[in-house]
C-alpha cells in the first residue's frame, strides 16, 4: 500500500539533544537510544471514515517524535498500518450499501490527503493488513508451535495466561481489563475460552464476510495479531516505540506485545508512548457518538492547515483536551502575526529560539513550550527590541527552518 507524498525537510544548523518519551508501561520517561535507525510503529485508521481530530492529534504527535529524532540526528525508519478489513468497516459498508473494498480505498486516500495537508512525513512502510494476512498466517503458525493458541469452535483464540508478562503494558487490574475489552471489541463472555480475556487471532469465515485460505481454514486476522506481524516484519524485534491513542493501551497494544513475547522470548517494544484524547461538546471525539470535526471538512472550507496542526501542537501529545472553534481561530490569528515576524529577514537572535525548542520537544514531545518560545521570538522581533543592535540579520530564515523541521509548520 501506498503512503502520501513526503515534504522537504530543511536541515537545521543545529542537533537537538537527545529524546525522551513517556513510557507507559513504567509510567516515566525514557531517554530513546536508537541502535541504528530509529524505529517507530504507530497503529493506524480502519478506514470506514473521514480523519477527525483525534486521529490527527495522534498522528502530529508521533510526527513530532519523527522529526525530533531527525533534529537529533538520527534515520527513521517508521511504519504504520491500515486496519482495511475489520468489523467496524464490514458493518460501515453493509449499512450504506458499498462495496467493503471500496470504502477503505477511498477513506484511506482521504487519510493520505489529510496528512499531506498537515505535513506528517508519511511512514516507510505503510501496510494493509490485507496485504499482511500471509505474514499473519506465519506468526499464528509461531503461537501454535509455541502451544499459546487455541481452538473455540472454528476460531482460534490467543491465552493469555501463557505470558507471564500479560499485563506489564498496560499495568491496568484484571477487572478492568475485562471491562475494557468487552468495550473495546474484545468478547470475555464467549463460552469455550480459558480465558475471558483471550482474544482471537483468526476469525473463521462467516456469511457473506470475505475470507482467505490458511491452514486453519477460511478466516481471516484478529486485529492485535495484525499489527505484531507487521511490526515486527518491517521493524524486527524490540524496536524503539509502539505509538498509537490511549484507548489503544488496552487491549490492543497489551495484546500485541503478548503475542510477541510468546514468539519471540523478547519485549515488543522499547518504550510504548500514547497520545491523549480530544473531545467536542464535552465528551472524547467517536464515531459513535458523532460528536466528530473532521480534518477534510475544515480543509474544504479554506482554513488554513497550517492553523488546525497550530491547535494541536498547542496541547501536549498525552494531554486530554477539547477542541473549540475559538482556538482555531486564535491560531489563525496567530500564524498571520508569525508571518510578519518571518517577513521582517532581520529579527531577535534566532539561536535561543532553536536550542530551546529542539530541548522543548526532546523532553516527551514538549510542543505547547516550543510553541511559547516562538511566539516570544515573534514578540521581540515585532517590537523595538529585536531591532536593536543585538538583531539577527539572518534570525527570520533560521526560524522558519526551524519551524519547518521541528513542528512541521509551513509558514
Amino acid at each position: 500500500m501506498r503512503a502520501w507524498s513526503a515534504p522537504e525537510v530543511p536541515v537545521l544548523p543545529v542537533t537537538g539533544p537527545p529524546v525522551q518519551v513517556h513510557d507507559t508501561a513504567t509510567g516515566g520517561l525514557v531517554t530513546t537510544a536508537p541502535d541504528g535507525p530509529a524505529r517507530l510503529y504507530v497503529c493506524g485508521i480502519t478506514p470506514y471514515d473521514a480523519t477527525h481530530m483525534g486521529h490527527a492529534a495522534t498522528y502530529v504527535g508521533f510526527d513530532l517524535l519523527n522529526r525530533a529524532w531527525r533534529s537529533a540526528g538520527h534515520p527513521v525508519t517508521y511504519v504504520q498500518n491500515v486496519t482495511d478489513v475489520d468489523d467496524p468497516l464490514l458493518e460501515r459498508a453493509d449499512k450504506v450499501k458499498v462495496d467493503w473494498r471500496a470504502l477503505a480505498e477511498r477513506e484511506t486516500e482521504l487519510f493520505r490527503h489529510d496528512m499531506e495537508a498537515l505535513r506528517v512525513l508519511p511512514p516507510a512502510h505503510y501496510v494493509g493488513a490485507v496485504e499482511s494476512i500471509p505474514a499473519v498466517i506465519d506468526y499464528i503458525e509461531r503461537l501454535r508451535r509455541a502451544g499459546t493458541v487455541y481452538q473455540v469452535d472454528d476460531d482460534l483464540y490467543f491465552s493469555v495466561t501463557s505470558d507471564p508478562a500479560f499485563g506489564a503494558v498496560s499495568r491496568l487490574e484484571r477487572d478492568e481489563m475485562v471491562r475494557l475489552f468487552a468495550e473495546r471489541g474484545g468478547d470475555p463472555e464467549r463460552p469455550g475460552k480459558k480465558d475471558p480475556l483471550d482474544c482471537v487471532v483468526w476469525l473463521a469465515q462467516r456469511p457473506g464476510e470475505p475470507a482467505w485460505e490458511s491452514p486453519f481454514g477460511p478466516g481471516r486476522p484478529g486485529w492485535h495479531i495484525e499489527c505484531t506481524a507487521i511490526a515486527q516484519g518491517h521493524l524486527g524485534e524490540q524496536f524503539d516505540v509502539q505509538g498509537g491513542g490511549s484507548d489503544l493501551v488496552f487491549p490492543h497494544h497489551e495484546m500485541s506485545a503478548g503475542h510477541a513475547h510468546l514468539a519471540t522470548g523478547a519485549p515488543f517494544a522499547q518504550v510504548y508512548a500514547h497520545a491523549g484524547m480530544v473531545a467536542y461538546d464535552g465528551e472524547k471525539m467517536s464515531k459513535s457518538r458523532g460528536n466528530l470535526v473532521f480534518v477534510s471538512h475544515l480543509r474544504h472550507s479554506d482554513v488554513d492547515p497550517m492553523a488546525i496542526r497550530l491547535v494541536l501542537l498547542r496541547h501536549h501529545y498525552r494531554s486530554d483536551w477539547e477542541w473549540t472553534d475559538a482556538e482555531l481561530w486564535d491560531a489563525v490569528d496567530t500564524l498571520a502575526r508569525w508571518r510578519r515576524a518571518l517577513a521582517l529577514g532581520a529579527g531577535a537572535p534566532a539561536l535561543p529560539v532553536v536550542e530551546g525548542v529542539l530541548a522543548a520537544l526532546a523532553r516527551d514531545l514538549d510542543a505547547p513550550t516550543a510553541v511559547r518560545l516562538v511566539d516570544e521570538w515573534v514578540a521581540a522581533t515585532l517590537g523595538t527590541a529585536g531591532l536593536a543592535d543585538t538583531s539577527d540579520d539572518s534570525a527570520a530564515a533560521t526560524v522558519h527552518q526551524l519551524l519547518d523541521a521541528a513542528l512541521g509548520l509551513s509558514l
